[in-house]
């Protein structure tokens, strides 16, 4: 019985990513993950409270696994060069991934305390990551090119998702240029 609730649960974050990668988190409803489940309606409320629930859920699934990727990339690198173009190139290879598409719906929605959290504690591990990278470099500031840079990425992958009249692979090393030599390197 607990395995078949499992694979239950399992089924609705599945059907939770695809809505959010197809959708947004409007297309995140409990009529439509019991459509997309086959489950009644009132059996989705079994596993999850709320539309909240399930994107937090999602966010302490999907984060991780994402964020450990990234820093999987990074540390088969060794000069902090490297460490940055793998914090970049591997979030960008990430964009069409269904699991990584839900993690960007999710960030852009409204979220609760709680998913926020779960977020920014995932996000907090890759940013340490690069903190590290570019004092390596000798950044004064490294967690404020930190963020920077990561506004750097966000913004590529916006691009790359709104599929922007330039490749994605031009995208990515365009953000990965930018990374490494600001503006005044074309």
């Amino acid at each position: 019985m607990a395995e078949h609730r499992t694979m239950q649960r399992g089924a609705l974050l599945d059907a939770a990513r695809s809505l959010l990668s197809e959708g947004g988190t409007e297309a995140l409803t409990f009529p439509a993950l019991a459509e997309r489940t086959g489950l009644a309606r009132s059996s989705v409320y079994e596993y999850f409270r709320s539309r909240a629930a399930v994107v937090e859920e999602l966010c302490a699934v999907d984060f991780p696994v994402w964020a450990a990727e990234v820093e999987a990339a990074m540390q088969r690198v060794d000069t902090p060069e490297e460490k940055i173009e793998a914090y970049v190139r591997r979030q960008l290879a990430l964009v069409g991934d269904r699991r990584h598409r839900a993690v960007v719906a999710i960030s852009a929605g409204e979220l609760d305390a709680g998913a926020r959290e779960k977020i920014r504690a995932a996000h907090g591990g890759l940013i340490a990551m690069i903190v590290e990278a570019l004092a390596n470099l000798g950044h004064e500031q490294p967690r404020l090119a930190a963020m920077l840079l990561q506004g750097v990425v966000d913004a590529a992958v916006r691009r790359i998702e709104l599929g922007a009249a330039e490749d994605p692979g031009e995208i990515t090393e365009a953000a990965v240029a930018m990374a490494l030599h600001g503006v005044t390197h074309t």
